[in-house]
């Protein structure tokens, strides 16, 4: 009887993204987030698609502010960063140009016809963009990984990006020339001028399709440079606070956080992976950054919240938690923001 069943049991699908050793958050096949949740099922994610409750965006959302015309470089103790859309935005500082996750892509899909697709259009054109030393990319859900994007990227500015382990594999498929840093949460890359780039710890999942679920892994960055310490969060669930309170106690403080705020309803299934805009300010606060820039909105309709609740939500949150409105900004497309020093 159990070899029967052993042999009607379906072996366990290679992880075709990365091979190695087990570790506190993987497995040896997948990776998880530590005293973490898992992401839904796919009974709750069709409970979630067919339950109703989707609020209605519109087709075309202006951004505004006009399309940004970014100067070169920003030096010395100068901190700017400009929103083009979603999680994708350009940090200016210590001379060096940086991108997160970019997508200049009309949609985020598998597919070019179908899909959540842009109600307003990038806050930089791609033609002016100032040459880009480096990408952080946070994980492979094709609302951070284009590789369209990337190939122009490549094509155009060569810049190195730095994802977490198992991003290369996809990345390289696309464009086996592209440069790449990868490297599990706590690995460290230098850019020039002695600036650091720290892979670090989120709460969230990955998948490019339906078999390669936690594959690759997710992350979020720190950018440690002599203008002061950015932290980008990629994607985020707020898990009880664990990682940001593990940012103060590792990097002490920051000059900016780039934290997303949108993405968010219903909560029964979002919670996990998409803090909302109060817990987004409760980050901000624990992991004691000065400003922050509230991404990850107002772009792309991926879950059920009305378009501009999370911007209205912001303004709810930043007053119960006595936290001055000028220091986190839900930012638009083409909006610039020179960050003060702390």
């Amino acid at each position: 009887m159990a070899e029967s069943v052993a042999r009607t049991r379906r072996p366990l699908r290679r992880n075709s993204y990365f091979d190695g050793p087990a570790s506190d958050h993987f497995d040896g096949r997948v990776f998880f987030n530590p005293d973490g949740r898992p992401p839904g099922r796919f009974v709750d994610l069709l409970k979630w698609q067919f339950g109703g409750g989707r609020a209605k965006w519109p087709i075309v959302w202006p951004s505004p502010f006009p399309p940004a015309k970014p100067k070169p470089r920003v030096s010395g103790s100068g901190l700017r960063v400009t929103m083009v859309g979603h999680a994708s935005t350009l940090v200016q500082i210590a001379g060096l140009n940086i991108l997160t996750d970019p997508v200049w892509s009309e949609r985020v899909s598998p597919l070019s016809f179908a899909g959540p697709k842009r109600v307003n259009p990038p806050g930089i054109a791609f033609a002016d963009l100032p040459p880009i030393d480096a990408v952080l990319l946070s994980h492979n859900h094709y609302d951070h990984l284009d590789l369209a994007t990337l190939k122009r990227l490549k094509r155009e500015h060569d810049p190195l990006v730095v994802t977490p382990l198992g991003n290369d594999r996809i990345i390289h498929a696309a464009i086996p020339d592209m440069r790449i840093s990868v490297h599990d949460w706590g690995g460290r890359v230098k850019l020039a001028g002695g600036a650091i780039v720290h892979i670090e710890p989120v709460h969230h999942w990955s998948a490019r399709g339906t078999r390669d679920r936690r594959m690759a892994l997710w992350c979020g960055f720190v950018l440690e440079t002599a203008a002061g310490k950015v932290y980008f969060a990629g994607d985020t669930g707020f898990h009880a606070g664990f990682n940001y309170r593990l940012m103060a106690r590792k990097h002490r403080r920051f000059r900016l956080a780039i934290l997303p705020i949108g993405a968010y309803e219903p909560r029964w299934f979002m919670e996990s992976q998409h803090q909302n805009p109060d817990e987004a300010v409760r980050g901000m606060l624990l992991c004691r950054a000065e400003n922050a820039a509230g991404c990850h909105w107002g772009t792309f309709q991926l879950t059920n919240e009305p378009i501009d609740e999370p911007r209205q939500k912001l303004v709810e949150a930043l007053a119960a938690h006595g936290v001055p409105q000028d220091r986190f900004r839900p930012m638009q497309p083409g909006e610039v923001w020179d960050v003060p020093e702390g």
